[in-house]
């Protein structure tokens, strides 16, 4: 139903045609040269996902890579609150150009104390153009009507300052773009840097088709695109082709090795219909009649691709008519695995009849399998073609091959499939450097049209595919960098629309980032100061969206799965916050109370960021010195507030619930409830319980002054020097500088880790004390550890690097 929905959408939206000049929108600005077109929401996003992509990767020391990045460099300047258009050309003169608009505000451009940087004020027709140098790098820059707008072309801005006629396509094009992506791209007619999406130089992009929008997604380890293709009618366009056909499910996959270098394949309901459209784009007066019936009961063609040999595959629907077809070819030329193998006379037929699409001719063998008659033009290829299929071992077995069919559709118009070295051969069509890096991890790329009324949907994946994981293996996932060193240690949080978890980190720039399971950065957010502790998680709204909330130290925040500040939050405090904020929520119903501690006050808000009239606590007598909890016994609240030498046990309203009998000096590990008692530490490393009537009872675990404990309600763990213990379990560790201990209960089981930050090793162990297989692993913090997706593999996340956050799977 979706895809139906967005079909009559898009076909209502290209249909309309109207000419204006009005311009309303920042893509109304770009000059006509701008031939590539690219919607971004984010610098920062856009420039982490080209960085942490594995593909893109390869193309950072390209002479062409750096040439764009060099003149781009200025976005980071750049403080938007809106998408950003940037339009990428070239002049009369053959030289890259390029031009960014996007909606003014006050802080667009941030210029003030940059070094290197030499501002100058040009007069054109009464208007102001900036002449900016930064890093030997010259733009321009203006304002028209409420846009800004920027070029590394004088004459641009000029010419833009006139009024224009805008190019209808280009707009409905654009109106169809999601807002959601990482990038949404339009690709114009007359490109010059798409040379062809082909291995077939007959197939180049300027004949094929005229305008294409794509909503693109990258994440560390892949690229997925969908969008559509059109053709203006008044264009001869080898899409349209297709037009008046209907996608045939691709089945060439089935026959195709899972070792050739790919394949292509071109569907249609009814051959003549083809036929007549290729005619009329070939401007012929008919298509080569020779043998004519082999093709009356073909619904789709195939040519797979192995070295600098070809296979032709026809689809047929009815055997029976296609090989009598054929019964002038039926010289035996072998026999390989009992199927035989017949000479073939046209071997020029397939180049005649479908150019350009077929262009390679010698098919001098073809044989026959099931539904398939295969034609060569050898007999080796045919011979592993024969292998791989009786073997089960094609493409439609392939892992990779598998892995792509979410993105794809089932059928399409036109297909094709590249393994790493096609899919470089397709690049290096497309930009001049010479390419010395290879793709081999790439096993699968997938581009496919599916033609719709006038227009043709485009589905695509280039993904880097990972080896088989092996049972109680340890694979990483991916690995992101960061603009800037980590702050803390990344945490899990909940996307409440999926319901995985995604990654909340801070950098040493006091910028919070959310990134997702698949390695993306979603959005990267300036906070006053560093998060104090761990992230909580809300539903202020009581809707099922969550919302993160926090303290800095004068900062109270909530905000939203955007990035963007929930309402009266942030609170300000011109005290500063000494604990990490602590949401109580009684009775589960979401009447949130969050406590602020400022060394010895205690400030209660509720939701709607007001002080709470009935905490009446009046504060400590110390300073905190962990962070206030709360706990539910039977049917009672109790908050627990602790300093160094006294624990309070209060009611909600802040009255004393439980009055200790005795008190201690106590350490700045946490209270737990631990077999229904408030559990924690002395200075000296005994363990303290204390009842619901206030009785108290020292226990002593000959822990050393600098230890660290953690219970659930009924597992103690303990840490001192280089023992950890597990309910009276010990193991004695290499010694090193370990982070506290951290226990997960997941699944029913137990996990505990904790993290030598020397040598760099991450531990995780059982509720045995028995450490899973193959750890320790590498790291360099205190991990977060859950099921992020909906396989049943737990995942971690940790620091790697000092700006690189790894996130490992357990297989």
């Amino acid at each position: 139903m979706r895809f139906f929905c967005f079909a009559l959408v898009t076909t209502l939206i290209l249909s309309c045609s109207n000419s204006k000049t009005n311009r309303s929108k920042p893509i109304h600005y770009l000059p006509e040269q701008a031939t590539v077109i690219i919607g971004f929401n984010s610098v920062e996003s856009l420039k982490s996902s080209i960085t942490n992509n594995d593909f893109l990767n390869h193309f950072s020391n390209t002479t062409s890579y750096n040439n764009l990045a060099s003149k781009l460099k200025f976005c980071e300047l750049l403080k938007p609150k809106s998408k950003l258009i940037l339009g990428i050309g070239k002049n009369k003169q053959d030289s890259l150009f390029f031009t960014l608009v996007t909606k003014h505000h006050k802080g667009l451009f941030v210029r003030d104390s940059l070094q290197d940087y030499i501002e100058e004020t040009l007069k054109y027709n009464n208007k102001t153009i900036i002449k900016s140098t930064l890093n030997n790098e010259i733009i321009y820059s203006t304002f028209i009507d409420s846009i800004f707008m920027v070029s590394s072309s004088k004459s641009i801005i000029e010419e833009a300052q006139k009024q224009v006629i805008i190019d209808d396509m280009l707009e409905k094009m654009n109106s169809i773009m999601r807002s959601d992506k990482t990038v949404s791209c339009i690709i114009k007619p007359n490109n010059p840097f798409f040379k062809s999406l082909f291995i077939n130089d007959s197939l180049s992009y300027n004949k094929f088709t005229n305008y294409t929008a794509l909503d693109v997604d990258i994440n560390q380890n892949k690229i997925t695109f969908n969008g559509i293709t059109k053709a203006i009618d008044s264009t001869v366009s080898l899409i349209n082709i297709f037009k008046h056909t209907i996608p045939q499910e691709n089945q060439v996959q089935l026959i195709a090795p899972s070792n050739s270098d790919g394949f292509m394949s071109f569907t249609f309901h009814d051959y003549n219909r083809f036929k007549n459209n290729l005619t009329q784009f070939n401007q012929k007066n008919s298509i080569v009649e020779q043998n004519n019936s082999l093709f009356e009961n073909i619904i789709e063609i195939g040519v797979i691709y192995e070295g600098k040999s070809q296979a032709v595959v026809l689809n047929s629907i009815d055997v029976i008519a296609t090989n009598d077809a054929l019964l002038g070819e039926q010289t035996k030329a072998d026999t390989y695995r009992q199927v035989d193998i017949f000479n073939f006379s046209q071997f020029d037929v397939f180049a005649k009849t479908f150019q350009p699409l077929i262009t390679h001719s010698n098919f001098n063998f073809y044989c026959f399998l099931d539904s398939f008659f295969v034609f060569a033009d050898n007999i080796d290829l045919l011979q592993n073609i024969i292998a791989n299929y009786q073997n089960k071992t094609t493409l439609s077995e392939f892992k990779p091959y598998k892995d792509n069919q979410e993105a794809l559709s089932s059928a399409s118009s036109l297909m094709f499939v590249s393994n790493g070295e096609t899919l470089k051969n397709v690049i290096s069509k497309n930009i001049e450097d010479n390419l010395s890096f290879n793709l081999n991890d790439y096993k699968t790329s997938v581009l496919q049209f599916v033609y719709d009324s006038n227009f043709a949907h485009v589905n695509g994946i280039i993904n880097k595919n990972k080896a088989r994981a092996i049972e109680q293996s340890v694979s990483e996932e991916f690995s992101i960098k960061l603009d800037s060193d980590l702050l803390n240690s990344p945490q899990f949080v909940t996307n409440h629309r999926t319901q995985e978890k995604e990654i909340v980190v801070q950098d040493i720039k006091n910028n919070l980032y959310l990134i997702s399971s698949q390695g993306k950065i979603l959005w990267k957010k300036q906070l006053h100061g560093p998060v104090l502790g761990s992230i909580e998680q809300i539903d202020i709204y009581k809707n099922g969206r969550l919302q993160l909330a926090f303290t800095t130290p004068y900062r109270l925040y909530v905000i939203d799965r955007n990035g963007k500040d929930v309402a009266p939050f942030p609170g300000r405090f011109n005290d500063e916050i000494t604990q990490p904020l602590s949401v109580f929520d009684y009775d589960r119903n979401k009447n949130y109370r969050f406590l602020v501690t400022q060394g010895k006050n205690l400030l209660m808000y509720d939701k709607k960021a007001k002080p709470v009239s009935g905490f009446i606590f009046k504060g400590t007598n110390d300073d905190v010195i962990y962070q206030p909890q709360h706990f539910r016994v039977g049917s009672k609240d109790y908050l627990t507030i602790k300093t160094k030498n006294k624990v309070y046990i209060l009611d909600r309203t802040g009255r004393n619930r439980v009055t200790p009998k005795t008190n201690s000096n106590y350490s700045n590990e946490a209270i737990y409830l631990y077999k229904d008692k408030f559990t924690t530490t002395s200075i000296d490393g005994k363990l303290i319980t204390i009842d619901t009537k206030g009785n108290t009872a020292f226990q002593d675990l000959n822990l050393l002054e600098q230890h660290h404990i953690y219970t659930s309600s009924k597992t103690l763990v303990t840490q001192s020097d280089n023992k950890l213990s597990i309910n009276s379990k010990t193991r004695e560790l290499d010694y090193g500088n370990y982070s506290p201990p951290k226990l997960f209960y997941i699944n029913d089981k137990i996990y505990v880790t904790l993290t030598d930050l020397q040598a760099q090793k991450i531990y995780l162990f059982d509720s045995q004390n028995e450490m899973l297989p193959n750890f320790p692993l590498y790291g360099n913090s205190l991990i977060d550890l859950d099921n992020i997706d909906r396989d049943r593999n737990l995942e971690f996340v940790t620091k790697g690097d000092n700006n690189t956050i790894i996130l490992y799977q357990i297989n």
